[in-house]
């Protein structure tokens, strides 16, 4: 009998890209120093932010979190505002650009020719 991987399985331990990883480490030294200008301790974050201590460390070590969890980091830190605008499509050339045109409802595959 053939062994079977459920999809659920595979996603689950397939390995983190190299950029993502970078990220991530990126992000937690980023709360990190964040945290340490304003003079705060990470168990003082973990109250704010509602999360456990161990959160926030494995988040600033950049071990990853929910992002729920990484939300409730910068916001505690009073950086969530500046987090969602990185985000903001307007504010790149391409959104701006395409500013006036409709957006799709939802995008489908292309049929190849």
């Amino acid at each position: 009998m053939p062994f079977i991987v459920s999809e659920e399985a595979t996603i689950a331990t397939s390995r983190t890209p190299a950029a993502v990883s970078r990220s991530l480490r990126r992000l937690g030294e980023d709360l990190n120093t964040w945290r340490k200008l304003r003079h705060l301790t990470a168990t003082e974050v973990a109250d704010r932010a509602g999360v456990g201590v161990n959160t926030v460390l494995r988040l600033e070590r950049g071990d990853g979190a929910t992002l729920e969890n990484v939300l409730r980091v910068a916001r505690a830190l009073g950086v969530l505002d500046m987090l969602s605008d990185a985000l903001d499509p307007y504010a790149t050339d391409l959104g701006r650009l395409r500013a006036d045109e409709a957006l799709p409802e939802r995008v489908r595959r292309r049929r190849a020719p």
